[in-house]
Parts: C-alpha cells; structure tokens; sequence
C-alpha cells in the first residue's frame, strides 16, 4: 500500500522541478529569506541568553562590591551584558571628571581629597547624557538584524502570492492553447501555483512570531539597562557630589 505523507512529499517535488524558471526564482527567494530568518533567529537567542546570564553576574557583583575599579575590571570580562557596557561608559565619564576635578584642584593648590574628587550637578547631568546614549547604542546593537525579520514578515506572503499569480496566469494561458479546460490538466498547474503562496507563509510566519517575541526581550534588556543608570547616578550623587559631606564608601584603589 502507498503511503500518502511520501506520495505526497514527491509530488510537491515533482511540480517544484517542473515548474517555471519564474516559479524557481520565486521559491528559491523565499527560501534564502527563510534561512537568513532563522539564522537570525538562533542567533538572537544564544546572544540574549548569554546576555541575561551576564546581566545576572553583574547586578550580583555591583550589589556586593565597594570598589568601582574592581567591578571595572569585572565588567570588562562580560562580552555580552548590555548593562556592564553600560556601567564601563558610565565609569569611564565618572574618571574623566574625577581627573578634570583633580586637575582643577592641583592647578588652584588645595590638597588632594581622600574619597576622590567632588562632582557639581552639571558633572552629574553630563554623566547621565552619556549613559542614556550607551543604553541606546546597546539597544541599537541589540536590535540588530531584526529589521531583516520585519521585512521578511511583511514582504515574503506578497512574493509568494505573486508566484501564485504567475502560475495561475500560465496555467490558463496553457489552457487557451490547448483548449482544454478539464481538471486533469488544470489541476497541476494551481497546484505549482499555489505552492508559492504555501512557501511565502512559511517563511513569513516564524518571522512574525520571533520579531515580536525577540522586541519584547530588548523591551526587558532596556528596562533593567535604565533601572541601572537611575541607581548608578544616584550613587554617584550619594558619593561624588560636591554638595554631600557623606564620607564616601566607593574608591578608585
């Protein structure tokens, strides 16, 4: 007895190899789409995976160390957390104005401070400009790729049903040479005809679905990566303001 699941498998084969060179173009398309969307895809998970194990490893260390140099050096080794990117912006600006500070304390005299060099509310207004367009930069990084997955979701049903219209237009093109118009040799035909559209859903589904799922993740990343920046900068204003007398409790050592 046949079995219908291989019947069937070879001939949807069979009408792809005796189809158009249009119909050939067209799937051939849609599948190169389809490949570079799943590429995409497994790609964008293994990083987001890593991302979120990272992000984990940073908040744990930034909670328990005192010493911004050692959480420094501990952020450099996280290639994937989009938060210690953002902290090794943040902590890079920090030094920079802890330096021009020094400098300007050195160039008027005064002696050294023990707990680093005071910061006044303009310093901590450029600070935060500078994280806001780190968290952007990761969001764009992030992002990467996923306007391919929107183009796929929104373009390949279109150039499927096009294939459709093709084939159907060659079916009863054929039909009117012949003069026949019985099912057996319309049939072959639509069905070429209609693997397009088949093949443009394929395609454009998983796209759909994963660039939605994989935009609710960034949304998820942005969300801690600016809870951090509004917890990094009140830290700094606790420790690093000119205005507070608070003996501070995070060094450079």
């Amino acid at each position: 007895m046949e079995n219908p699941v291989t019947d069937g498998s070879l001939s949807i084969v069979e009408l792809v190899m005796e189809s158009s060179a249009m119909a050939k173009g067209v799937l051939l398309l849609l599948l190169i789409f389809s490949i570079v969307s799943w590429a995409i895809i497994l790609s964008k998970f293994f990083v987001y995976n890593l991302a979120k194990k990272e992000d984990r490893r940073f908040l744990t260390n930034f909670s328990k160390s005192e010493n911004l140099t050692h959480i420094y050096n501990f952020s450099r080794e996280l290639r994937y957390s989009p938060i210690a990117r953002v902290f090794l912006t943040g902590y890079r600006e920090l030094f920079l104005f802890q330096d021009m500070a020094k400098k300007e304390r050195d160039r008027r005299g005064e002696p050294p401070s023990a707990h680093g060099e005071p910061l006044s509310v303009k310093d901590i207004k450029g600070i935060s400009l500078v994280l806001n367009k780190a968290i952007n930069r990761e969001i764009t990084r992030l992002s990467r790729g996923l306007d391919f997955l929107a183009t796929t979701g929104s373009t390949t049903p279109f150039i499927g049903l096009f294939g459709t219209v093709w084939g159907i237009m060659h079916s009863f093109r054929a039909i009117g040479m012949k003069g026949s118009a019985s099912i057996g040799g319309v049939a072959p035909g639509i069905a070429e005809a209609l693997i397009a559209t088949a093949a443009g859903l394929a395609a454009a589904i998983p796209a759909v679905i994963f660039f939605n799922y994989l935009n609710n993740k960034i949304g998820l990343f942005t969300s801690l990566m600016d809870d951090f920046s509004h917890d990094y900068i009140y830290m700094v204003e606790k420790n690093f303001m000119r205005e507070s007398s608070r003996e501070n409790s995070f060094d450079f050592s």
